[in-house]
């Protein structure tokens, strides 16, 4: 069923993509396109002849020309050459056709395999790499011995939370943003905070819910981000009600 899929999803990308290459050329023949300009003339000569522009000698020359080209013409040979290039194009077109699929395929069971189990990226980035770890617990240790009156201790932890954050270590960051928070509240951290626990309780939790009112009562009145909050709240008011 997979592979299924697979040549479904091929040939619907390659449709358009044929189509493009697809180019027929509706070529006109010359000796088609001169037998029809001077059956034209001939037709204007009658007509010119009638209203009076032409006299019968004049007429009889010109006749006489325009005849003996429309047998010059009728009996040339048509251009083997003007044929319709739709026989010759179906060639590359079904190779490129083929081989797109067939590259496609073999890159695929190089790089990976309909077998192999999904990998979320939640799942992937629970912990950062060696390197980015080690910098971190030297961070965590610089902020750590931070005094609570140091003019750059809410700051601190509000940074390193968001290292935290960004590298998957959640509780680290959670605790780092709420000493940020207890040192100098600001609605957006406190937005921030609750967002993340909610993340990763799966609802808003009681707490969560305060630090989202607080943030609101706190908020400007043009902040951009007040509708949202108040949707948060109401969410939150209703997980509270029904015992979430």
């Amino acid at each position: 069923m997979f592979w299924l899929g697979i040549l479904i999803v091929a040939a619907i990308v390659l449709i358009p993509s044929l189509m493009g290459l697809r180019r027929v050329r509706h070529r006109v023949d010359a000796r088609d396109s001169a037998l029809a300009l001077y059956r034209g003339q001939l037709t204007e000569l009658d007509r010119d002849r009638t209203i009076g522009l032409l006299n019968g000698e004049e007429f009889d020359a010109a006749r006489l020309e325009i005849q003996r080209r429309l047998l010059a013409a009728d009996e040339a040979a048509a251009d083997p050459e003007l044929k319709t290039a739709t026989g010759r194009s179906l060639t590359p077109l079904i190779g490129i056709a083929v081989l797109i699929p067939l590259a496609a395929f073999g890159l695929y069971i190089v790089n990976g395999h309909p077998s192999l189990p999904p990998q979320p990226l939640s799942e992937r980035h629970t912990t950062p790499d060696p390197k980015a770890l080690e910098m971190i617990r030297k961070l965590q240790a610089e902020v750590t011995s931070m005094a609570a009156t140091d003019p750059n201790y809410a700051m601190g932890h509000m940074l390193l939370g968001q290292v935290e954050e960004r590298e998957g270590l959640t509780q680290d960051a959670i605790k780092d943003w709420k000493a940020a928070l207890e040192a100098h509240f600001t609605p957006e951290l406190a937005i921030r905070l609750a967002e993340l626990q909610s993340q990763q309780l799966g609802h808003i939790s009681p707490e969560s819910l305060e630090l989202y009112r607080r943030a609101l009562a706190e908020a400007p009145p043009n902040a951009p981000w007040r509708m949202a909050v108040e949707a948060r709240i109401a969410v939150g008011e209703h997980q509270e009600n029904n015992g979430q």
